[in-house]
């Protein structure tokens, strides 16, 4: 509930709509990041009642957020989250937290296979978040008995002794867990949907996440950017199937964003984000690695079941096939990312080597034990 002592600016919602961004997609202005910090840290007090909420959301939605406003929105959530940074500094893998409902999760699969061959990988996510309510991470999981309600402290041990991390989201980022029933009854997407996956928990210097068109992973950049909190090295974002961090069949586009003067180096304002140098695009054919496959043959009726299920028997080498072709590619892709390996291709011989020996079922193990 908001704090009856908490002194907000001179930008209510109702006002934002009124003189801003409430007037429809094509005469609305962009909130400048001092109204855009106002009134996140309004909604985050539960100060706006619910029908202003409601609509303030959907306006931001109609008009589209440009990255200045995002970037302030996840400043503003990043100062409520609880970090828990680990010793190694892991891939960040962002994928939308309301899940999946007709593919297979390949993501702890392939996180598996990257932490084997070196590459620490973090995931994180609620339990079915509004609005698809759909498995994430967190239910995958669960059926494959990891534990998964982990303080962010444990969450970072978790990642330094297996070389994979789950951190869960009502344990580092209660501000917006708190917002869940709210973003229920909204039955739409908001822009809370796309921060929430931003909050990167452990403090990494690479965001692997995906998108369905590339002006999206223009924007997630150019939002990193624009974020006074975040210093990312690194961005590789790829078509994603529902939405999700698994990579989608057949002719994709990945795009990669490198920070402009290196890692930990001063950024030129000229090269930051998705106009500059730094940011790259092109397409792949997952058949050249292998993955020469439809989206239907991902198909699962039961995603967390059926997901932990393939995760178990491709780490364990009893699988083969189009779920295999998919988890390798996928963990070459996080190792790719990682700047464990120059290319995608030599990534792909480091996923299939540790699935071989057997490493990459070590990790699932150790996992289970943590």
């Amino acid at each position: 509930m908001a704090q009856a002592t908490q002194e907000f600016g001179d930008w209510p919602l109702k006002r934002l709509m009124t003189e801003v961004c409430g007037s429809g997609h094509k005469s609305a202005d962009d909130l400048t990041r001092a109204q855009a910090t106002e009134a996140f840290e309004r909604i985050l007090a539960d100060e706006p009642d619910p029908t202003t909420l409601g609509a303030f959301w959907l306006a931001n939605r109609w008009k589209r957020n440009v990255p200045e406003e995002l970037g302030a929105y996840v400043d503003v959530m990043c100062e409520r989250v609880e970090y828990a940074e680990p010793d190694a500094d892991p891939v960040d893998c962002g994928a939308n937290y309301d899940g999946k409902g007709r593919s297979a999760i390949l993501g702890v699969a392939a996180g598996a296979v990257a932490a084997a061959a070196g590459t620490p990988v973090v995931v994180h996510s609620g339990d079915r978040v509004p609005t698809q309510k759909q498995d994430a991470y967190k239910h995958v999981l669960d059926e494959l008995g990891v534990h998964t309600e982990l303080t962010p402290a444990d969450s970072a041990d978790m990642v330094d002794e297996t070389g994979f991390g789950f951190y869960y989201q009502p344990a580092f980022n209660p501000a917006i867990d708190d917002l869940f029933d709210r973003r229920d009854m909204m039955g739409v997407r908001t822009f809370v949907n796309t921060i929430e996956t931003l909050a990167n928990p452990a403090g990494a210097s690479v965001h692997l996440g995906s998108f369905y068109h590339l002006a999206f992973a223009k924007k997630v950049v150019d939002t990193f950017v624009e974020s006074e909190f975040h210093d990312l090295d690194r961005v590789l974002m790829f078509q994603g199937m529902e939405g999700y961090d698994d990579v989608r069949p057949g002719y994709t586009t990945v795009a990669e964003w490198d920070a402009a003067g290196g890692s930990g180096g001063e950024a030129d304002p000229d090269e930051a984000g998705s106009e500059g140098a730094s940011f790259t695009d092109f397409e792949i054919e997952t058949a050249e690695y292998g993955m020469d496959l439809e989206e239907a043959d991902l198909a699962v009726d039961d995603v967390a079941a059926e997901s932990a299920d393939i995760t178990e028997a491709v780490l364990a080498g009893e699988r083969d096939g189009p779920f295999a072709d998919a988890v390798a590619v996928n963990a070459a892709l996080r190792i790719y990312a990682g700047g464990d390996v120059d290319s995608i291709e030599e990534g792909l011989d480091v996923a299939r080597a540790v699935i071989d020996d057997g490493s990459a079922h070590d990790v699932l193990e150790a996992l289970r034990e943590f």
